[in-house]
This record gives C-alpha cells, sequence and structure tokens, in this order.
C-alpha cells in the first residue's frame, strides 16, 4: 500500500494532484492492440517526464511524481477493460480528488485513426471501460478525457476482433506519431484549465486528419 507520508505530501500540495488513468487490457497477449492505446499513452508521458511506472496498488501499475511543480498520479488499471473502475474509483477516493482532476485515456473507433480530442466530460460512448469507470464514480461524468482514435473496422468485421487486433506497420507508425502529440495534450491539461486552448488543440488534430485525407486522395 502506498505510504501515508506519499498521499498527504501530493495532497497538501500548492497544487492538487491530477491523476492519469490509461485503459487497457494487462499481459502481453493485448500489447500494442488497438484496445491498448490508452496503456501505451500511459507509458510514453511517463517516459517524456521522468515518471517510473514502478508500483503496484489498486489493482493498478502507477508511477508517482511532479511536471513542473504540478503532482501527477498515473495508472494502469489491470483488472481487464471490462472492470477498470474497480482500480480508477478507489485511487480517486484514495487521494480525495474531484473527478475535475481526473483525466481518462481511451481508445476511440469514433474518430479517425491517429486523431486525438481532449474533452472535459461527457457519455461513455458504448466504451466498456469508461462504462465500469463511470460506475465506480457513482455515475459521476465530469472528469476529462483524452480519446485517441482508432478507426471502425473494416467491412462487416467483428468489432471485438478489431479492438484486440495489433496495429498494421503504416498504422503503427501513424498512432506512434499520435502518441507524441498525446504527451503535449496531457501537457495542456496540466498547465491550462479547459477552455481555449484545448479547443485550439482539437481543431488542430481535426485539420490534421483533413490533411492527411487530403494527400492520400491525391
Amino acid at each position: 500500500m502506498l505510504s501515508r507520508f506519499s498521499r498527504r505530501c501530493y495532497c497538501t500540495s500548492v497544487h492538487r494532484p491530477w491523476l492519469f488513468l490509461g485503459l487497457g487490457n494487462p499481459g502481453d497477449k493485448y500489447k500494442g492492440t488497438r484496445h491498448n492505446i490508452g496503456f501505451e499513452m500511459i507509458d510514453v508521458f511517463a517516459e517524456s517526464v521522468g515518471i517510473e511506472m514502478n508500483l503496484v496498488n489498486f489493482k493498478a501499475i502507477m508511477g508517482q511524481g511532479f511536471v513542473g511543480d504540478i503532482p501527477v498520479i498515473l495508472a494502469k488499471p489491470q483488472t481487464y477493460m471490462n472492470l477498470s473502475g474497480e482500480s480508477s474509483g478507489a485511487l480517486a477516493a484514495y487521494y480525495k480528488l474531484p473527478l475535475n482532476r481526473v483525466l481518462v485515456v481511451h481508445d476511440d473507433t469514433q474518430l479517425p485513426c491517429g486523431v486525438l480530442r481532449l474533452q472535459e466530460k461527457g457519455g461513455h460512448g458504448c466504451h466498456n471501460g469508461l462504462k465500469s469507470v463511470m460506475h465506480h464514480f457513482r455515475g459521476n461524468r465530469e472528469f476529462a478525457r483524452l480519446r485517441i482514435g482508432i478507426g471502425k473496422p473494416p467491412g462487416q468485421m467483428d468489432p471485438k476482433a478489431f479492438l484486440l487486433q495489433k496495429f498494421s506497420m503504416p498504422t503503427r507508425e501513424r498512432m506512434d506519431g499520435a502518441l507524441a502529440e498525446g504527451v503535449d495534450a496531457l501537457k495542456l491539461v496540466l498547465s491550462k484549465d479547459f477552455g481555449e486552448s484545448w479547443r485550439l488543440f482539437n481543431v488542430e488534430q481535426k485539420y490534421k486528419h483533413l490533411r492527411q485525407h487530403t494527400i492520400l486522395a491525391a
């Protein structure tokens, strides 16, 4: 269990901590699959800011540290996607965090592959991981999300099979670029409240997709 000192240190900081939760499935079997892009985003962000993911608590692999002077808790629930809320709810409660200091990173089939979107709040969009998180937040949807587009299944492909499929080489390159942009998005969340800066990020992501589509169609 985390030490009381650790919790006291974080919660008495000048800045209230942020909790970033990446959703996915544990184990090598699911590594690199579309449904695990939330895990990947947390790992890439942790490496970029020098936070070690070396703790295991609340059914999650975790890391704690500071980005500038802002305390940050990173977590990857290990309960499997559909039970992500078991870990998420316990973490938020332990650190006594209001939900406006929680951000969930997850895959999204409603966004084109590699397109990101910051969202202040919202529903679950039939995403089972988000459903579980919202359930353990007592139905509250007032938490932020970083949605990472993975595109829709082609043709008549089973959606579940699509989610558990690894990225092709060209798509993998696109997702790696998106993860780098995701680092910038999470840093933006830490530095700016929801508002114009988040909106501008989303607009840039929208036009990035339109530019890509134009290039491919040319």
